[in-house]
């Protein structure tokens, strides 16, 4: 019998292991102990966040699967609808950055495919250190590397995403993954074991010793040893996986399939006990009968192995030999290991000889929830910042060259040029706009995507950073033509046992759900991924938002880029002038502090209803929110994305780098047609949101005069081809030096 003592190695605490005893009313031997120890730890169970994670908006007149699944799925009408899902696979591409962002990718394919839907894109979101530093290039090459070999391989694009750099990330990159699915109502699969007497089967790949305890893994802080756990960080054949999604997506059309389910983080311990718990089953199963790629593996390993490309499939009872030639055709395996059961155990067996018998729901719902306190950081008292005393620079112009360089500015093209992100035909809006677009095959459809989060805003004021993940997630996919729909979050921390990360955890989590509420995109899926430090450092607390819209007529679809010389430029929304936590104090002052700029959701609600209504009406040529680097910046790119320029004198009561560099959010700038200008002042008018003309779409060049009181305050003259060298090979130059 295993002891208290390998319960502790295990990660497991006195009161989880009392709780197994009492629940089992005997001690628990050694297969059972690893099965709790999986499914009891953070990255299973979400023990921290579950009652925090109940504050959540997840129902709406869209949505037809929320939270509690592989994947959320909200309708579209027609009879289609969008599956989607993120998730985090930050700890396995620390130590092994290629296999662990691969498998990252192919563990969310399997999400989608196991609801019954045809992936049709992938996004990533990521983080690392600044990209000068030699262990952080090694990081973002795998990484890259990693994602767009599996992608590529799938035949699946990676159409959009972001990628972000500071120190905080150094030693812990954030890898997230989002996948989008494509499916009609009546093919929709659930990952259930319903029905006593049905047969449990194992599909796909076979069974090897990679990636035991990774949820284990998931669920500690990153140390010196962690290189050492590079066996817990699986391995994946991308190959195969396209097999297994084809193998998949054939047997779904039967209605002898009862239920499907991916087999991630802690395998068939995980995939066996959801299933049966919300069904409220129980199954019986048989180690001996599960194919394997290596010798003498034993009813521990098996049950706690995390290889690759592997689905558990319920079938009809007397339909095994159709699974198996689905199977066979496309060469994988197909192996009835069990049978679904009535008495709500999963029983274990090893050539008929029982090694593990625990209640399935105790280990998929019975880890007992830590209600954690949450304490405000001393630092946040701390944030202000008197602007007065900070001199205003007398070169704007090599500012902005400055801020166009920056990592976090700048052209991300030699990440995305990595990625097949044309395959399928599909992608009708690339990467390098405000959110990808892709057409919906059959229809006049298309579903606008993108990822979102600023990890310093939230760091600085975790409520506010949180509102403006979802608040610019939904902009960028207005200001695409697109109406959002849906949430799926994926939210990255430090260890939750520290009352600090714990409050920035909260007040994320409230400011995402305001946000989300205010704007009508209920969180219908997510990941929780804590423990994301090192002795050295915690990261940022970085909830990425994902989020996708729907276009009812995809030749409506919007971009940022300028597309015709003498259209007018326009502000929607209002300049505030908030410098606070900018791109322009980090690089110009070396500042990372202020206060966040604030969103007001009824605002932003306006902001975005116009912009739409106007894209809707054919009303603009471009469409492109303010975001990092300010109004200058946004100005800047919709420039060098159309090869035009602007010319354009403001009116402000703020300094000119206040202007032209601040953050504020809700703001939006537009070109159209002179001709169409009074059209969109009167729509502006009736949904209360301030228009302000800025100048015009000008040939070559970007001229920009900030007058204040009657006096210039400010100039920024440049040529276009200057902006677009500092723009687009920034990142490039960094990695590769």
């Amino acid at each position: 019998m295993a002891g208290r003592d390998n319960a502790k190695k295990l990660g497991l605490t006195d009161r989880e292991y009392d709780e197994i005893v009492k629940t089992l009313g005997r001690e628990p031997n050694n297969v059972e102990l690893g099965m709790y120890s999986v499914m009891w730890s953070e990255h299973c169970s979400y023990k921290n966040s579950r009652p925090v994670l109940k504050r959540f908006p997840v129902k709406g007149t869209h949505v037809l699967q929320g939270p509690g699944e592989n994947a959320g799925i909200v309708d579209i009408g027609d009879n289609l609808a969008v599956v989607m899902k993120i998730e985090s696979h930050n700890h396995p591409s620390a130590v092994e950055p290629y296999q662990g962002a691969a498998t990252g990718v192919g563990g969310i394919i399997r999400d989608i495919f196991a609801m019954g839907a045809r992936p049709v894109a992938l996004l990533d979101s990521l983080r690392f250190g600044e990209p000068d530093n030699p262990g952080v290039k090694y990081l973002l090459k795998g990484v890259v590397s990693g994602i767009a070999d599996y992608g590529n391989c799938m035949g699946i694009p990676t159409v959009g995403g972001e990628v972000y750099f500071n120190e905080a990330y150094r030693d812990n990159p954030l890898v997230n993954a989002m996948c989008v699915g494509i499916i009609r109502h009546e093919e929709i699969v659930r990952g259930r074991a319903a029905g006593v007497g049905n047969s449990v089967m194992l599909v796909g790949s076979a069974t090897g010793r990679d990636g035991i305890h990774g949820a284990s893994f998931a669920s500690e802080e990153l140390s010196e040893d962690s290189t050492s756990k590079r066996p817990s960080v699986q391995v994946g054949d991308p190959f195969m996986e396209k097999l297994l999604l084809e193998a998949c997506l054939e047997l779904r059309k039967n209605r002898w399939v009862v239920g499907i389910q991916d087999l991630g983080a802690a395998g068939l311990t995980c995939a066996c006990s959801e299933t049966a718990a919300r069904a409220g089953t129980g199954i019986e199963l048989d180690v001996a009968l599960v194919p394997r790629r290596e010798e003498g593996m034993t009813p521990y390993e098996v049950m706690l192995s995390e290889s690759q490309e592997r689905m558990l499939v319920i079938v009809e009872k007397g339909h095994e030999e159709d699974v198996q030639k689905i199977f066979e055709k496309w060469d994988l395996h197909a192996v009835k290991i069990g049978t679904v059961t009535g008495d709500g155990m999963l029983r274990v067996l090893e050539n008929g000889r029982v090694v593990a018998e625990v209640p399935a729901k105790s280990l998929a719902e019975g880890a007992p929830v830590i209600k954690r306190e949450g304490r405000r950081p001393a630092y946040m008292d701390n944030t202000d910042i008197d602007y007065s005393r900070l001199e205003m620079p007398s070169d704007l112009n090599e500012v902005l060259l400055r801020l166009l360089a920056s990592p976090n500015i700048a052209s991300k093209a030699w990440v995305y040029r990595q990625y097949d992100h044309t395959v399928r035909a599909d992608t009708v809006v690339p990467p390098g706009s405000d959110a990808a677009v892709l057409r919906i095959k059959g229809t006049r459809k298309g579903i606008a995507l993108t990822t979102d989060c600023n990890g310093l805003y939230c760091y600085l004021d975790p409520y506010e950073g949180g509102k403006q993940a979802v608040a610019e997630a939904a902009r960028n996919l207005v200001v695409s033509g697109a109406r959002p729909l849906a949430v799926t979050d994926c939210l990255n921390f430090g260890n939750p046992e520290k009352p600090e990360i714990f409050y920035q955890f909260e007040k994320c989590i409230d400011g995402i759900s305001d946000a989300a509420k205010a704007l009508g995109t209920p969180v219908i899926s997510g990941n929780v991924s804590f423990y994301n430090e090192t002795k050295e450092r915690t990261v940022f607390p970085t909830p990425v938002v994902g989020m996708v819209g729907l276009l009812e007529d995809v030749e409506r679809r919007c971009t940022m880029a300028f597309k015709k010389e003498g259209d007018v430029v326009v502000l929607l929304g209002t300049n505030t002038g908030e410098l606070g936590a900018s791109e322009y104090l980090k690089q110009i002052f070396g500042i990372q502090g202020g206060r966040p700029p604030r969103v007001d959701l009824e605002r932003e609600k306006r902001v975005q209803q116009c912009c739409l209504k106007a894209i809707e009406l054919g009303l603009l040529s471009s469409a492109h929110d303010i975001s990092e680097g300010g109004l200058a910046v946004a100005l800047a790119e919709s420039c060098i994305a159309g090869g035009l320029g602007f010319k354009g004198e403001i009116h402000t009561g703020f300094r000119a780098d206040a202007l032209l560099f601040g953050e504020g959010q809700s703001r939006i700038i537009a070109s159209l047609p002179e001709k169409n200008l009074s059209t969109l002042k009167e729509l502006a008018e009736e949904l209360r949101v301030e228009i302000t003309v800025l100048g015009f779409v000008y040939p070559e060049r970007m001229d920009i005069t900030v007058k204040n009181g009657g006096s210039i305050a400010g100039m920024v003259s440049l040529c276009l081809e200057k902006m677009a060298s500092a723009w687009c090979d920034s990142i490039k130059r960094k990695v590769e030096k």
